[in-house]
């Protein structure tokens, strides 16, 4: 995957001119007295929101907030007209794609939806999210047409929207998941929020959620947008990453039960991956799987990220305990179970009848 600071940047800076080239065909237009499509605002408000949020994750991620927003507001000159407001859009999209440019990969600073905070890519596709969105209010009230390219509404959704099944149009997949439009054979959406990767520490890793993006490039070969120990991820972390994709493109992705990269924290390189095989099932079970690259085994790396996530999905509601399959074989797997806290049971299913059983309950 090409740097995500480069590719976020370039998103950024395309969604910001695709808007403003077409805002400004109307840009003569009386914007206070049109309202934006559906929105409670009208178009000049619009127009300075997008701004305002463009300035505010630049400056999230540029000050490094930790549990707040930094607490700024924009303020246009009196007097400004539509020409200068679209170019106070186009300098804060400027600031915005230069800072997820300049912001190391593993930096997060805070946002509230869903888990807290963001990375740069998360703040990028936020902020392409908030243009592409915003100008299509936009240019629905002002009655003009708008339309996004696939490439940056496949970005948004591949991102932050990981939860929704793709469609065959992705910018009308984009509206629907918004309550922007209607879908085939899909209800009506009435309230959404977008969703940032899940985070979860531990001692000397850092277990960052991956995105649908991420398993893609990862499954096709690539890195996934993360700097490899060892010479790079393992089959086993590629196949798990395909079922992320599958699972995608099937609808029935959630992103807190998916897969998880193992960052080391000294120097920020992956070392492995670990995840579920799919969100809790009706007897609160859900299932792990992990791999790591062989020059971070025998480090206890695996046993340290087990217990993390273990632990952080025996806290969530409904679930009671956490189950792991290995071949009778794998005696290291075994080893890291067995340290983690887990103990051998029964196998369930005839099917996995040549397999050890693992359990940890809560």
């Amino acid at each position: 995957m090409r740097n995500t600071g480069e590719l976020g940047g370039e998103q950024v800076e395309a969604a910001v001119a695709g808007a403003v080239a077409v805002l400004g065909t109307v840009a003569d237009r009386d914007w206070e007295a049109v309202r934006a499509g559906r929105l409670e605002w009208n178009c000049r408000e619009t127009a300075t929101h997008i701004a305002e949020d463009l300035l505010a994750y630049a400056g999230q991620l540029a000050g490094r907030a930790a549990d707040a927003y930094v607490p700024f507001e924009l303020a246009l000159d009196e007097g400004t007209g539509n020409e200068g407001l679209l170019h106070v859009v186009r300098t804060t999209g400027a600031l915005l794609a230069a800072t997820v440019r300049t912001t190391p990969r593993d930096v997060r600073a805070f946002h509230p939806y869903p888990f807290r905070d963001a990375n740069r890519d998360g703040f990028a596709a936020m902020g392409v999210a908030e243009v592409l969105l915003h100008a299509h209010d936009m240019a629905t009230g002002l009655g003009v047409a708008y339309e996004p390219s696939a490439e940056s509404c496949a970005y948004v959704l591949t991102r932050i929207f990981p939860h929704v099944r793709p469609g065959t149009d992705a910018w009308r997949t984009l509206l629907w998941a918004t309550g922007r439009g209607e879908l085939p054979g899909r209800a009506p959406v009435t309230g959404w929020k977008w969703c940032n990767n899940l985070v979860l520490p531990a001692e000397r890793l850092v277990l960052e959620g991956i995105t649908p993006a991420a398993a893609n490039d990862l499954a096709l070969g690539g890195d996934g947008g993360f700097p490899w120990a060892g010479g790079g991820p393992v089959d086993g972390t590629r196949e798990g990453a395909g079922m992320v994709v599958k699972a995608y493109e099937g609808g029935v992705h959630r992103p807190e039960w998916g897969m998880y990269a193992l960052v080391r924290r000294t120097d920020g390189l992956a070392v492995g991956a670990m995840g579920f095989h799919g969100a809790p099932d009706e007897d609160g079970r859900v299932e792990v799987g992990y791999d790591l690259v062989e020059a971070a085994r025998g480090h206890g790396y695996a046993t340290e990220a087990l217990r993390a996530l273990s632990g952080w999905a025996l806290a969530r509601p409904g679930v009671s305990r956490v189950f792991a399959r290995t071949e009778p074989d794998n005696h290291d797997s075994q080893a890291v179970l067995e340290r983690a806290g887990f103990t051998r049971v029964p196998t369930e299913d005839p099917a996995d009848a040549e397999l050890f059983a693992y359990e940890l309950r809560g």
